[in-house]
């Protein structure tokens, strides 16, 4: 499974076209998109899944839909991220089948573990670290809470919220599989050179541990 995990948010792009961001992202060597803009209609959602599922397609990556399972299976996505005000994970797993993935967003590890029983493929867990994008779910469950996450679930972990290039090896001390961010990509001047960083720090990581 891929190692990091770019999510959608249009609003932070600084006025940028988000599919350009996003192809600079894939240039750079992203493999996996979700898009998460929960502010578009489902007629504004398809359409714009539709153009990613293109884009995407062309980089050989991944695409994934927040919480639109219809949406997923129309814009033939290869799958969907959802949480505990989605449909349930064994719900979702009956309209797309076992070939699509199914990422579960935990904020504690009671839904992660859950997420895993019910046949979650991944989860993400965080916040991690204080950002604005996740301010709803309380205080960050920090690292401590992570590496806890990581050692009980036998699906991989991907950290979220708040990872950032100064704090990227921290997170990924506590053996997840890998990362999923939004500002950290899509505010940054060269999206490319920004997903080339990370990936960098991911793989450097991954030599020495």
């Amino acid at each position: 499974m891929f190692s990091l995990y770019l999510i959608t948010d249009r609003h932070q792009t600084g006025g940028r076209p988000l599919l350009e961001v996003v192809q600079q992202a894939l240039e750079g060597g992203v493999r996996a998109v979700q898009l998460r803009e929960k502010d578009l209609s489902g007629a504004e959602a398809y359409h714009l899944a539709v153009s990613l599922r293109e884009l995407t397609r062309e980089f050989g990556a991944r695409l994934l839909i927040n919480d639109r399972t219809d949406i997923a299976c129309a814009a033939e996505a290869d799958g969907v991220h959802i949480g505990k005000n989605s449909l349930p994970v064994r719900a979702v797993r009956r309209v797309l089948g076992v070939e699509k993935t199914i990422i579960y967003s935990a904020h504690t590890i009671e839904e992660a573990l859950h997420a895993q029983a019910a046949g979650a493929d991944a989860v993400t867990f965080g916040p991690v670290y204080r950002t604005p994008a996740k301010v709803v779910y309380g205080e960050p469950c920090g690292v401590k809470k992570l590496a806890e996450a990581a050692a009980l679930l036998e699906i991989p972990v991907f950290a979220l919220g708040g990872i950032s290039p100064t704090n990227i090896t921290e997170a990924l001390s506590t053996n997840i599989h890998g990362v999923a961010v939004i500002s950290a990509v899509l505010t940054a001047p060269d999206p490319r050179i920004a997903t080339a960083f990370l990936l960098k720090k991911i793989e450097e990581y991954a030599q020495h541990s």
